[in-house]
């Protein structure tokens, strides 16, 4: 796809990330200062940016802030606009999405707030249509495998979402949207130091709406309807070097409606409607303490409780998904080393009163150790080590190496470069991509599966050239290569429900899925202009399940393998911005596709005008003005009901068309 917007296809906090000097540009001199001088808590060693020899990415406040206009109701637009990243709608009547990172599946990628799993398990589902992104200080990004360090739902990465914390003075910020496709959006955030010294709290409080919408006039929803009310309170108190707290807990509220449209049937000449109530409460805990010498223990603890009813035409499933999490670490810096250990508890309860074979209860605790050494001047090196013990699949243990090489003096300084390797695993369980779109109705009872297994590699070089006292230019090139080992596929069988849905099981595939591929970005800084330029290769194949007897390797579907952007944008300190932005996404495979065996190329465009007056800025953002959708070249709706009876096809382009939205943040 190809967008517009003034956002950077990545920000100066990724390059930052990987070691570049910061910008000279007067615009986000300071933002980039203070980037670089933060902590970064995804790694647990407590180091900076750029002292990090694992690949940290980072996308800033500012770069967040541009994506709050452009979808000030979730963060998928900021993730999917992250190099690596793609969000891949996984149930498109009611809109539900995963983030795949480096082609993997979204069930491997790990979603943390605050280090904490306030959002379940893994980021599929509709946790990150449920984000909104206005309190947000920065988002932490892990790409591979990650398991050493977050355990058995980190297969394929992390996403740690940092929160804006209390500054000296009193924040209120008002946010109003509209959208073409009747959407709205209205968001209050309030940040308060308290009078007692160290304390602050921060308060968002959201509501969302959206009308459903047929936009080809087939009867089938592409754009569901929803209703959503967000509330999320934070506590929080620091001691500089003494100790800190962090409390926050947040309820989300909504329902969702897709399907046909109302008075419109399916190709069976029956209504098909579908919907989905959530009600998701969560709490958690961070503390802190550092001793005179710089130890520092840390104790983090969360719980969360989420229902849903999901009805899917005649068929009405109510599950309740419980987490419960504890962690507690020790962190020592020794001269040139620094060392980490520390022990965890996860307990995941789910229960489906449709479909009760599925109900389960895992318990998960864990030891892990980590060191990170400075060998030298120039190399970093860092070795985790994590022991799970899973209740249903035993134990595994999972090690991670990387290194990190930084000149800083002769002909290579201000380049670096980065090597790691590690081993995951992953836990399955009946909530995958296929079961989000079909519900559990259809699937047989799990049986004989073994946990998944993934070796991972990555390598990156990043760089600086200084072309003039206002001009340069950043740049970064990666590769990575992962295997996973027993994946688990869906496979159709012939007999039928009682719906007339063909039921379908798991299994372990006798091949391994193997993505490989590399990442180049760069970006030209010439006063208050920017160009970005990236593109990323993804090479992908798996066992194909269609055949079951045979040991066939095919292209895994809804990956493109080449993707593009390019992003031009001016920003004026207390002006405003205006930006153009293109992104193109070539050819994926599809499968049990009927219409095609692989997608059509698109190109997806889009412009971003924001202008500061007082203490509003007022912005316009149009999206996909090409108004590329998948329904110009096929039928979202299938001819007959596929696996576990869906009715929708696989989702590799836009559904919803051009749309514009405007709308104006108030800073009182």
């Amino acid at each position: 796809m190809i967008r517009v917007s003034a956002v950077l296809i990545f920000s100066a906090a990724a390059l930052q990330a990987q070691g570049a000097p910061p910008r000279p540009d007067s615009v986000r001199t300071d933002s980039v200062r203070a980037l670089r001088a933060a902590v970064i808590s995804a790694t647990r060693a407590e180091r900076r940016v750029e002292d990090t020899p694992i690949r940290v990415e980072v996308v800033d406040e500012e770069e967040i802030a541009e994506k709050t206009a452009m979808t000030p109701g979730d963060i998928t637009m900021m993730l999917n606009e992250t190099p690596g990243l793609r969000v891949q709608t996984t149930s498109p009547s009611l809109g539900g999405a995963g983030v795949r990172v480096q082609g993997l599946r979204g069930r491997y990628t790990l979603l943390l707030a605050d280090g904490l799993p306030l959002f379940g398990e893994s980021s599929s589902g509709l946790g990150l249509l449920q984000i909104p992104p206005i309190d947000l200080a920065r988002a932490e990004i892990i790409k591979g495998t990650t398991s050493a360090l977050y355990g058995p739902s980190a297969l394929g990465g992390v996403i740690n979402l940092v929160s804006r914390r209390p500054s000296d003075e009193p924040e209120t910020e008002l946010l109003f949207n509209q959208t073409s496709r009747n959407g709205t959006d209205a968001v209050l955030f309030a940040s308060r130091p308290f009078a007692a010294k160290g304390w602050g709290g921060t308060l968002l409080t959201s509501a969302h709406r959206q009308g459903r919408s047929d936009i080809d006039d087939d009867g089938w929803t592409d754009l569901p309807s929803f209703e959503r009310i967000v509330v999320r309170p934070r506590l929080f108190y620091e001691d500089i070097g003494r100790r800190s707290l962090l409390v926050t807990t947040g309820v989300t509220i909504e329902e969702r409606a897709g399907g046909t449209m109302p008075g419109r049937l399916a190709p069976d000449g029956e209504a098909f409607a579908e919907g989905l109530g959530t009600v998701r409460v969560d709490a958690g805990a961070t503390a802190r303490f550092w001793s005179s010498r710089g130890d520092l223990l840390a104790a983090r603890a969360s719980v969360s409780d989420q229902r849903h009813r999901h009805r899917i035409g005649s068929v009405l499933e109510r599950d309740e998904h419980r987490t419960l999490f504890a962690e507690l670490t020790q962190t020592i810096p020794r001269g040139a080393s620094t060392w980490v250990a520390g022990a965890s508890f996860d307990l995941t309860d789910y229960a489906n009163r449709a479909a009760s074979g599925f109900s389960y209860t895992y318990a998960t605790p864990a030891v892990f150790a980590q060191i990170d050494r400075d060998i030298n001047s120039w190399l970093i090196a860092s070795a985790n080590a994590r022991v799970d013990a899973h209740s249903e699949y035993g134990a595994a243990f999972n090690p991670r190496v990387s290194l990190l090489a930084r000149p800083s003096s002769g002909a290579l300084a201000g380049w670096t470069a980065r090597l790691s390797v590690g081993r995951g695993t992953f836990a399955p369980g009946p909530i995958t991509e296929d079961t989000e779109v079909s519900g559990l109705s259809s699937l047989r009872p799990l049986t004989g599966l073994e946990p998944e297994r993934a070796l991972g590699t990555s390598a990156d070089i990043g760089g600086l050239l200084i072309i003039s006292d206002e001009k340069r230019l950043e740049f970064n090139v990666a590769a990575y290569a992962n295997s996973v080992a027993d994946a688990v596929h869906a496979v159709d069988e012939t007999a039928t429900t009682p719906t007339g849905a063909h039921f379908f099981r798991f299994m372990n595939a006798p091949l391994e899925s193997r993505t490989y591929g590399g990442e180049l970005l760069a970006r030209l800084v010439a006063g208050d202009a920017r160009i970005t330029a990236s593109y990323s290769f993804t090479g992908a194949t798996e066992w194909d399940a269609a055949s079951l007897t045979s040991r066939t390797r095919v292209d895994s579907p809804l990956i493109p393998r080449h993707a593009a952007g390019l992003v031009a944008t001016v920003e004026r300190e207390d002006a405003g911005r205006a930006g153009l932005e293109l992104y193109y996404i070539g050819k994926q495979k599809l499968n049990d596709d009927p219409y095609r065996s692989e997608s059509h190329p698109h190109v997806v465009v889009g412009l971003l005008m924001e202008k500061i007056i007082g203490r509003a800025r007022w912005f316009v953002n149009a999206e996909n003005l090409l108004d590329e959708r998948q329904t110009h070249y096929d039928s979202l709706v299938l001819p007959a009901r596929g696996r576990g009876g869906r009715w929708t096809n696989d989702v590799w382009a836009p559904l919803d068309g051009r749309t514009v939205n405007a709308g104006v943040r108030f800073g009182l």
